[in-house]
Protein backbone atom coordinates (compact mmCIF):
# COMPACT_ATOMS: atom_id res chain seq x y z
CA UNK A 1 0.00 0.00 0.00
CA UNK A 2 1.21 3.05 -0.50
CA UNK A 3 2.66 5.31 2.09
CA UNK A 4 3.06 9.43 2.33
CA UNK A 5 5.69 10.22 4.80
CA UNK A 6 5.06 14.19 6.37
CA UNK A 7 8.41 14.10 7.82
CA UNK A 8 7.69 17.48 9.58
CA UNK A 9 4.36 17.98 10.49
CA UNK A 10 4.50 20.15 13.40
CA UNK A 11 0.28 19.37 13.98
CA UNK A 12 1.52 15.82 15.27
CA UNK A 13 3.59 14.75 17.97
CA UNK A 14 4.99 11.37 17.33
CA UNK A 15 8.14 9.18 17.98
CA UNK A 16 10.67 8.69 14.79
CA UNK A 17 13.12 7.13 13.53
CA UNK A 18 16.46 9.53 12.31
CA UNK A 19 19.41 8.18 10.49
CA UNK A 20 21.90 10.04 11.48
CA UNK A 21 25.59 10.22 9.72
CA UNK A 22 28.89 10.41 11.89
CA UNK A 23 32.07 10.88 11.20
CA UNK A 24 33.92 8.25 8.52
CA UNK A 25 37.22 9.71 10.37
CA UNK A 26 37.79 13.42 11.25
CA UNK A 27 35.34 14.49 13.47
CA UNK A 28 35.19 17.47 11.82
CA UNK A 29 33.22 15.21 9.18
CA UNK A 30 30.11 15.69 12.14
CA UNK A 31 27.64 17.97 10.60
CA UNK A 32 25.88 20.72 13.10
CA UNK A 33 22.27 19.08 12.79
CA UNK A 34 23.60 15.67 13.87
CA UNK A 35 25.12 16.93 17.02
CA UNK A 36 21.47 18.82 17.70
CA UNK A 37 19.81 15.57 17.06
CA UNK A 38 21.41 13.24 18.61
CA UNK A 39 20.79 15.82 21.88
CA UNK A 40 17.43 15.59 21.29
CA UNK A 41 16.87 12.47 21.03
CA UNK A 42 15.38 9.53 23.81
CA UNK A 43 17.71 6.80 22.57
CA UNK A 44 21.08 6.81 20.35
CA UNK A 45 20.94 3.06 19.20
CA UNK A 46 24.83 2.41 18.24
CA UNK A 47 26.61 -0.14 16.38
CA UNK A 48 29.10 -0.22 18.33
CA UNK A 49 28.64 1.64 21.79
CA UNK A 50 31.92 2.20 22.80
CA UNK A 51 32.99 3.61 19.52
CA UNK A 52 29.66 5.69 19.51
CA UNK A 53 30.60 6.99 23.44
CA UNK A 54 33.54 8.56 22.28
CA UNK A 55 31.76 10.63 19.90
CA UNK A 56 28.92 11.46 22.66
CA UNK A 57 31.81 12.32 24.76
CA UNK A 58 34.06 14.71 22.56
CA UNK A 59 30.35 16.62 21.46
CA UNK A 60 29.24 16.59 24.97
CA UNK A 61 26.01 14.43 24.11
CA UNK A 62 24.47 12.86 27.30
CA UNK A 63 21.87 10.97 25.29
CA UNK A 64 20.92 7.36 26.68
CA UNK A 65 23.09 5.12 24.55
CA UNK A 66 21.65 1.52 23.79
CA UNK A 67 23.12 -1.39 21.54
CA UNK A 68 21.76 -2.28 18.11
CA UNK A 69 24.14 -4.96 16.25
CA UNK A 70 23.92 -7.64 13.39
CA UNK A 71 23.81 -10.11 16.75
CA UNK A 72 20.76 -8.46 18.34
CA UNK A 73 18.96 -6.66 16.18
CA UNK A 74 15.71 -8.61 16.68
CA UNK A 75 15.43 -8.26 20.18
CA UNK A 76 16.86 -4.68 20.37
CA UNK A 77 15.03 -3.94 16.60
CA UNK A 78 11.53 -4.95 18.55
CA UNK A 79 12.56 -2.80 21.42
CA UNK A 80 13.20 0.27 19.55
CA UNK A 81 10.30 -0.12 17.75
CA UNK A 82 7.90 -0.28 20.94
CA UNK A 83 9.73 3.20 22.55
CA UNK A 84 9.17 4.69 19.18
CA UNK A 85 5.41 3.62 18.65
CA UNK A 86 5.34 5.39 22.23
CA UNK A 87 6.41 8.67 20.63
CA UNK A 88 10.10 8.73 21.49
CA UNK A 89 12.58 9.52 19.40
CA UNK A 90 15.43 6.69 18.26
CA UNK A 91 19.26 8.12 16.38
CA UNK A 92 20.33 5.16 14.58
CA UNK A 93 24.51 5.60 14.06
CA UNK A 94 26.90 3.12 12.81
CA UNK A 95 30.76 3.14 13.65
CA UNK A 96 31.20 5.25 10.80
CA UNK A 97 29.36 7.15 7.81
CA UNK A 98 25.53 6.43 7.26
CA UNK A 99 23.51 4.14 8.74
CA UNK A 100 22.20 1.34 7.09
CA UNK A 101 24.39 0.81 4.25
CA UNK A 102 26.23 -2.57 4.07
CA UNK A 103 24.86 -2.31 8.49
CA UNK A 104 21.90 -4.20 10.28
CA UNK A 105 20.24 -0.72 10.45
CA UNK A 106 18.47 -1.33 7.27
CA UNK A 107 16.32 -4.02 9.59
CA UNK A 108 15.78 -1.23 12.17
CA UNK A 109 14.11 1.07 8.85
CA UNK A 110 11.72 -1.69 7.72
CA UNK A 111 10.79 -2.32 11.16
CA UNK A 112 10.02 1.16 11.72
CA UNK A 113 8.19 1.66 8.40
CA UNK A 114 6.23 -1.04 8.40
CA UNK A 115 4.50 0.19 12.13
CA UNK A 116 3.94 3.63 10.35
CA UNK A 117 6.66 5.44 11.90
CA UNK A 118 8.58 8.23 10.55
CA UNK A 119 12.29 7.74 9.50
CA UNK A 120 14.02 11.15 8.77
CA UNK A 121 17.85 11.16 7.19
CA UNK A 122 20.28 13.33 8.47
CA UNK A 123 23.06 13.27 6.53
CA UNK A 124 26.75 13.58 6.21
CA UNK A 125 29.73 11.56 5.62
CA UNK A 126 29.66 8.61 3.44
CA UNK A 127 32.74 6.46 2.32
CA UNK A 128 31.97 5.19 -0.78
CA UNK A 129 30.75 8.94 -2.33
CA UNK A 130 33.66 10.34 -0.73
CA UNK A 131 36.00 8.07 -2.49
CA UNK A 132 34.10 8.48 -5.58
CA UNK A 133 34.50 12.27 -6.24
CA UNK A 134 37.95 11.85 -5.88
CA UNK A 135 39.26 9.05 -7.40
CA UNK A 136 39.03 10.58 -11.04
CA UNK A 137 37.00 7.87 -12.36
CA UNK A 138 33.37 8.55 -13.89
CA UNK A 139 30.92 10.05 -11.60
CA UNK A 140 27.92 10.06 -14.18
CA UNK A 141 26.99 6.77 -13.11
CA UNK A 142 28.00 4.50 -10.68
CA UNK A 143 27.04 1.62 -8.71
CA UNK A 144 27.49 1.02 -4.71
CA UNK A 145 28.02 -3.02 -4.40
CA UNK A 146 28.78 -3.03 -0.84
CA UNK A 147 31.18 -5.47 1.09
CA UNK A 148 32.76 -7.78 -2.13
CA UNK A 149 31.79 -11.43 -1.59
CA UNK A 150 34.03 -13.96 0.48
CA UNK A 151 33.30 -16.66 -1.11
CA UNK A 152 34.57 -17.27 -4.57
CA UNK A 153 31.73 -18.50 -6.25
CA UNK A 154 29.30 -15.75 -5.44
CA UNK A 155 32.11 -13.41 -6.30
CA UNK A 156 32.51 -15.02 -9.80
CA UNK A 157 28.67 -14.49 -9.98
CA UNK A 158 28.53 -10.91 -9.23
CA UNK A 159 31.34 -10.05 -11.66
CA UNK A 160 30.32 -11.87 -14.49
CA UNK A 161 26.54 -10.48 -13.98
CA UNK A 162 28.20 -6.75 -13.94
CA UNK A 163 30.92 -7.43 -16.61
CA UNK A 164 29.12 -5.12 -19.01
CA UNK A 165 28.60 -2.39 -16.49
CA UNK A 166 28.96 0.92 -17.88
CA UNK A 167 29.21 3.04 -14.93
CA UNK A 168 31.61 2.87 -12.07
CA UNK A 169 31.49 -0.02 -9.33
CA UNK A 170 31.91 0.61 -5.99
CA UNK A 171 33.45 -2.04 -3.40
CA UNK A 172 34.19 -2.07 0.50
CA UNK A 173 36.72 -4.35 1.49
CA UNK A 174 39.32 -5.22 4.52
CA UNK A 175 43.28 -5.20 3.97
CA UNK A 176 43.65 -8.87 4.67
CA UNK A 177 41.23 -9.73 1.81
CA UNK A 178 42.15 -6.66 -0.96
CA UNK A 179 44.67 -8.54 -2.64
CA UNK A 180 42.50 -11.54 -3.58
CA UNK A 181 39.67 -9.18 -4.79
CA UNK A 182 41.71 -7.08 -7.02
CA UNK A 183 42.86 -10.38 -8.36
CA UNK A 184 39.67 -11.68 -9.16
CA UNK A 185 38.17 -8.65 -10.53
CA UNK A 186 41.18 -8.40 -13.07
CA UNK A 187 40.78 -11.80 -13.85
CA UNK A 188 37.16 -11.61 -14.98
CA UNK A 189 36.96 -7.66 -15.96
CA UNK A 190 40.68 -7.35 -17.45
CA UNK A 191 43.15 -4.66 -16.51
CA UNK A 192 40.70 -1.75 -16.36
CA UNK A 193 41.71 1.73 -14.37
CA UNK A 194 41.01 1.37 -10.64
CA UNK A 195 41.42 3.38 -7.17
CA UNK A 196 42.04 2.18 -3.73
CA UNK A 197 40.91 4.91 -0.91
CA UNK A 198 42.16 4.19 2.34
CA UNK A 199 41.71 6.27 5.89
CA UNK A 200 39.37 8.91 4.38
CA UNK A 201 39.45 11.84 6.00
CA UNK A 202 42.27 11.31 8.35
CA UNK A 203 45.24 12.00 8.81
CA UNK A 204 47.19 9.19 6.76
CA UNK A 205 44.40 9.36 3.85
CA UNK A 206 45.35 7.55 0.29
CA UNK A 207 44.60 7.09 -2.59
CA UNK A 208 46.52 4.50 -5.19
CA UNK A 209 45.42 4.86 -8.73
CA UNK A 210 45.99 3.14 -11.56
CA UNK A 211 45.30 -0.33 -13.43
CA UNK A 212 44.23 -3.56 -12.11
CA UNK A 213 47.66 -4.36 -12.93
CA UNK A 214 49.31 -2.01 -11.11
CA UNK A 215 47.68 -2.28 -8.50
CA UNK A 216 48.22 -5.64 -7.75
CA UNK A 217 51.64 -5.85 -8.09
CA UNK A 218 51.55 -2.66 -5.40
CA UNK A 219 49.14 -4.65 -3.27
CA UNK A 220 51.79 -7.33 -3.08
CA UNK A 221 54.76 -5.50 -2.44
CA UNK A 222 52.67 -3.79 0.23
CA UNK A 223 51.22 -4.53 3.61
CA UNK A 224 47.61 -3.34 3.30
CA UNK A 225 46.42 -1.39 6.58
CA UNK A 226 43.13 0.06 7.12
CA UNK A 227 39.39 -0.70 5.34
CA UNK A 228 39.50 0.10 1.81
CA UNK A 229 37.09 1.55 -1.11
CA UNK A 230 37.73 0.14 -4.21
CA UNK A 231 36.37 1.50 -7.59
CA UNK A 232 37.05 0.46 -10.47
CA UNK A 233 35.82 1.73 -14.02
CA UNK A 234 33.09 0.51 -16.01
CA UNK A 235 32.83 -1.57 -19.38
CA UNK A 236 33.06 0.98 -22.48
CA UNK A 237 31.04 0.65 -25.86
CA UNK A 238 32.55 -2.21 -28.11
CA UNK A 239 35.12 -3.27 -25.71
CA UNK A 240 35.85 -7.14 -26.51
CA UNK A 241 35.09 -9.15 -23.49
CA UNK A 242 34.89 -12.44 -25.15
CA UNK A 243 38.29 -13.71 -23.76
CA UNK A 244 36.55 -12.52 -20.06
CA UNK A 245 33.29 -14.11 -20.94
CA UNK A 246 35.49 -17.39 -19.56
CA UNK A 247 37.90 -18.36 -17.17
CA UNK A 248 40.77 -16.94 -16.70
CA UNK A 249 43.38 -18.63 -19.05
CA UNK A 250 46.22 -19.50 -16.71
CA UNK A 251 43.91 -21.16 -14.45
CA UNK A 252 45.33 -24.70 -16.30
CA UNK A 253 48.90 -23.56 -15.88
CA UNK A 254 51.69 -24.23 -13.38
CA UNK A 255 53.46 -20.66 -11.76
CA UNK A 256 56.39 -22.44 -13.97
CA UNK A 257 54.02 -22.25 -17.13
CA UNK A 258 52.80 -19.14 -16.39
CA UNK A 259 56.23 -17.11 -15.72
CA UNK A 260 57.48 -18.73 -18.84
CA UNK A 261 54.57 -17.12 -20.54
CA UNK A 262 55.63 -13.70 -20.22
CA UNK A 263 58.79 -14.75 -20.63
CA UNK A 264 58.14 -15.28 -24.34
CA UNK A 265 56.42 -12.25 -24.97
CA UNK A 266 59.94 -10.37 -23.82
CA UNK A 267 59.75 -9.96 -20.41
CA UNK A 268 62.66 -10.13 -17.73
CA UNK A 269 62.24 -13.11 -15.22
CA UNK A 270 62.05 -10.41 -12.13
CA UNK A 271 58.75 -8.47 -14.62
CA UNK A 272 57.29 -11.72 -15.53
CA UNK A 273 56.93 -13.02 -11.65
CA UNK A 274 55.77 -9.67 -10.61
CA UNK A 275 52.53 -9.83 -13.61
CA UNK A 276 52.38 -13.69 -12.03
CA UNK A 277 52.30 -12.49 -8.73
CA UNK A 278 49.81 -10.18 -9.68
CA UNK A 279 47.31 -11.78 -11.55
CA UNK A 280 47.45 -14.84 -8.74
CA UNK A 281 46.96 -12.45 -6.20
CA UNK A 282 50.19 -13.66 -4.26
CA UNK A 283 53.40 -12.18 -3.11
CA UNK A 284 56.50 -12.17 -5.83
CA UNK A 285 57.72 -14.34 -2.71
CA UNK A 286 55.60 -16.86 -2.94
CA UNK A 287 56.14 -17.13 -6.96
CA UNK A 288 59.68 -17.58 -6.26
CA UNK A 289 59.60 -20.66 -3.70
CA UNK A 290 56.73 -21.93 -6.27
CA UNK A 291 59.79 -21.88 -9.04
CA UNK A 292 62.32 -23.53 -5.94
CA UNK A 293 60.12 -26.37 -5.44
CA UNK A 294 59.50 -27.45 -9.19
CA UNK A 295 63.67 -27.58 -9.53
CA UNK A 296 63.98 -29.67 -6.69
Amino acid sequence: MMDIQKSFDPSRQEGALYIVATPIGNLEDMTYRAVRMLKEADWIAAEDTRQSRKLLTHFEIEGRLVSYHEHNREASGKELVRRMSAGEIVALVSDAGLPAISDPGYDLVQRALDQNIKVIPVPGANAALTALVASGLPTGEFSFFGFFPREKKQADQLLQRTLKYSGTAIFYESPYRVKQMLARIHQRWGNRQAVLARELTKKFEEFARGSLEELLAWVVEQSPQGEYCVLVEGWKEGEDVSALESEAAWRSWTVAEHVARYEEQGLSRKDAMKKTAGERGVSKRDIYRELLDDQT
